[in-house]
């Protein structure tokens, strides 16, 4: 008797890489291997070009999509060439936002983020905040005052009080909480928005209430007393969620622009 042969399927086409992605994993490779920092110098054009054995074009269209990807700044000219670079936060929440565009996050969500990584934050801060510091965020207290004006003027005050937060983080060792946080604080900057009906009084009240209770840390950070830092944080992060829906306060749901790129955040000084 004779069997039916198995069929068959399809043979599955493998699309191959183009060379200049290629070529930036190598000079990435690169990068690693040699242990570059920022302000390093790559190797100029026609030595890349000699040591992959690729084409003027296919160089340029590597180093470009390094350049895009935050790695290396290009200079043109005589002295020109590519530097690495500090990949710049903006540019990660740029792809944060890309990816959270199709996912359904909430300010609640941000929230439930913030309470658990802020008090550890500030806590972790403590420690570390220099004279300077301490009256930077003395500074931006009074600046945060609440006072009458347009509702213009009290959503300004609402991204100054994040500057606080980020002062705190200049101040806490440890890059990873640091990052998540002023990741977080610039997703609040620039996407947040507030109903355009909210009474002015509401957003005083807010700032009256931040204001408070970044007095009440920063004096409890002068004394240096970590878990008191944490106990008022936590309590200012559940306050501020109560309020941020009291104004209704939402997720702008939009792709970030280039455009829009600040070539340095607001209070954030890179380690």
């Amino acid at each position: 008797m004779s069997s039916v042969p198995p069929s068959i399927p399809s043979p599955v086409r493998i699309k191959q890489p183009k060379r200049a992605d290629l070529v930036t994993e190598d000079v990435k490779r690169l990068i690693t291997a040699r242990n570059l920092k920022p302000g390093d110098r790559l190797p100029n054009e026609k030595d890349l070009q000699e040591l992959f054995g690729v084409s003027k074009s296919t160089t340029r269209e590597a180093l470009k999509s390094l350049e895009v990807q935050g790695l290396i700044t290009i200079s043109t000219g005589p002295s020109g060439g590519a530097t690495i670079r500090e990949v710049p936060l903006e540019r990660t929440l740029q792809l944060m936002q890309n990816y959270l565009f199709f996912q359904d996050i909430s300010m609640k969500d941000l929230y439930a983020a913030r309470t658990i990584l802020e008090p550890e934050l500030a806590a972790g801060a403590v420690a570390n905040l220099t004279d300077e510091q301490l009256a930077r965020l003395e500074a931006n207290i009074e600046t945060c005052q609440p006072a009458c004006g347009s509702n213009a003027t009290l959503l300004d005050q609402r991204q100054s009080d994040l500057d606080f937060h980020d002062l705190l983080a200049e101040a806490n060792g440890d890059p990873f909480l640091r990052f998540l946080c002023q990741l977080i604080n610039e997703l609040l900057r620039r996407l947040v928005v507030y109903s355009t009906d909210t009474p002015a009084d509401e957003h005083v009240s807010f700032g009256c209430a931040n204001v408070r209770c970044h007095t009440a840390i920063l004096n409890a950070a002068r004394n240096r007393d970590a878990d008191e830092v944490r106990r008022l944080m936590k309590e200012h992060m559940e306050e501020a969620e109560s309020f941020v829906a009291r104004l209704n306060g939402c997720l702008d749901g939009r792709l970030i622009l280039d455009s829009e790129m600040a070539p340095q955040l607001r209070g954030f000084e890179p380690r």
